[in-house]
């Protein structure tokens, strides 16, 4: 088999949407710059209107290595910066990374190798989170548990094939040059709504084990809880925009939050064999925390079941809440998957 080189390997544009990231931005950047690529690469970083010093580290990475460059995004959206930084760029496959993920050495040689075996127009791989303190460790080991977030195959591993969605992604330019880039009403949940279009379009997804991007967690209960309100806020957009991609790992923690609240309710105002529910949810991810936790230090293990009702009560409170104006107006933008017309 032919050794690739630089003449014979695609060239690739990373993209990276980013927002009050100067904790890991360096960090990241590195881990793109560094890879074992044989072919020509350049790294276009979407900058929001960050608060802390993620301006001042992006202007350093770019005097440090010419294939860095910076686009303005201000409206600070996800979605807005990765249209702005694919339109920036200029290589047949573009990479999506974020400020906050560090990629494995030979992710992008795999990538691009699985793109030309499978035929695939997007590849990915497993969101691997890995923690730096205590509390970050608790979050990670939640994050890459079942009883976290299911049998999601982007966080626990799975075998390789056809999937929905996957982890950020590695795409060829043309499906995303065909089906105009990223809707901007998704504020998140926007690489599914995308994939989707893909597939509808007639091409594949594909997810690898292969793959795999350290991801630093939120640093806090606050920020964590903040995440995964949103996720579930806007999962139950994605459940109205298209019926057909609910399940029950879904609906598992709306199910759980009103349960617990119910048992509440009825322990407080009836009868004390209410609290057995909220009682029996403790006893269950306290149990579930011990597999998960195994081989870190006993402060790490111990607030991996604040982790998990973090994760899974604050994902229901967002579905619950998430407002059917919003799922409206994401509709109402609607994108058709374009496709390929021949004559």
């Amino acid at each position: 088999m032919p050794v690739p080189t630089p003449a014979t390997t695609p060239a690739v544009s990373v993209i990276m949407p980013v927002l009050n990231e100067e904790r890991h931005l360096r960090d990241s950047v590195r881990h793109i710059l560094q890879q074992e690529y044989a072919g020509e690469m350049e790294v276009v970083i979407a900058l929001g209107p960050s608060t802390d010093r993620t301006d001042e580290i992006a202007a350093e990475l770019v005097r440090e290595d010419p294939r860095v460059h910076t686009v303005p995004n201000p409206t600070g959206r996800t979605p807005a910066a990765l249209n702005a930084a694919i339109k920036a760029s200029r290589h047949p496959i573009v990479v999506r990374v974020d400020g906050h993920g560090m990629l494995s050495p030979n992710y992008i040689a795999t990538a691009v190798r699985l793109l030309e075996e499978t035929g695939a127009q997007n590849v990915g791989g497993i969101m691997h989170a890995e923690g730096e303190n205590d509390w970050e460790h608790a979050v990670a080991a939640a994050m890459t548990s079942k009883i976290g977030v299911g049998n999601a195959a982007f966080h626990t591993g799975g075998q390789a094939g056809p999937a929905e969605t996957v982890y950020l992604g590695v795409f060829r330019r043309a499906a995303l040059e065909q089906q105009g880039g990223y809707n901007v009403e998704f504020i998140r949940a926007q690489d599914w709504e995308l994939n989707f279009r893909i597939r509808e379009a007639g091409g594949l997804i594909w997810f690898s084990p292969e793959l795999k991007v350290q991801y630093r967690p939120r640093p806090s209960v606050r920020a964590l809880a903040k995440q995964y309100k949103d996720y579930g806020r806007w999962r139950h957009v994605v459940a109205r925009y298209h019926q057909g991609s609910i399940n029950l790992r879904y609906l598992a923690p709306p199910v759980a939050l009103c349960t617990i609240a119910a048992g509440v309710v009825v322990g407080a105002a009836v009868t004390p064999l209410g609290f057995a529910v909220p009682a029996g949810y403790l006893a269950a991810i306290t149990a579930g925390s011990v597999p998960a936790g195994k081989g870190l230090p006993l402060k790490a293990r111990l607030q991996i079941p604040v982790a998990l009702a973090t994760m899974h009560m604050s994902w229901g409170f967002g579905f619950l809440t998430s407002p059917r104006a919003l799922a409206k107006k994401v509709i109402a933008s609607r994108r058709p998957a374009v496709r390929t017309t021949t004559a």
